[in-house]
């Protein structure tokens, strides 16, 4: 298993729109082979771990007054797998529509973390 995780801040008040795009984003993904598709948004981002003093996504992510953190995740059969999935996504002419060439991201694309990892425990 492969999985492509990541973690953005987005301004609260974009959220809709952000679930909008992120929704019409799923389709693709899963169309082209993507084995599932999450979009999280954060909700207990400051846990008690007892005495282990952890790195948190706030301290991480270091969000702006009136951001909410999300993490999604994609999950595929491989590396390989992911790499043919992403290649028909880029070239699927949603992706492409020239109606959103002009339109401004829901989030600050510089701010998103972003990274494949490859599963080494499945229960």
């Amino acid at each position: 298993m492969y999985v492509d995780g990541f973690v953005l801040p987005v301004p609260t008040k974009n959220l809709k729109a952000y679930s909008k795009m992120a929704q019409a984003g799923g389709k693709i993904w899963k169309k082209h082979g993507a084995l599932q598709y999450f979009e999280c948004v954060g909700d207990d981002l400051t846990p008690n771990m007892g005495k282990m003093k952890i790195q948190t996504f706030p301290k991480l992510v270091k969000p702006k007054k009136g951001e909410t953190i999300l993490f999604s995740f994609i999950i595929y059969k491989s590396k390989a797998h992911r790499n043919a999935v992403n290649a028909k996504v880029m070239k699927d002419p949603a992706m492409n529509d020239p109606a959103w060439t002009d339109k401004q991201m829901p989030f600050d694309v510089k701010r998103m973390a972003y990274g494949g990892f490859k599963a080494i425990v499945k229960v």
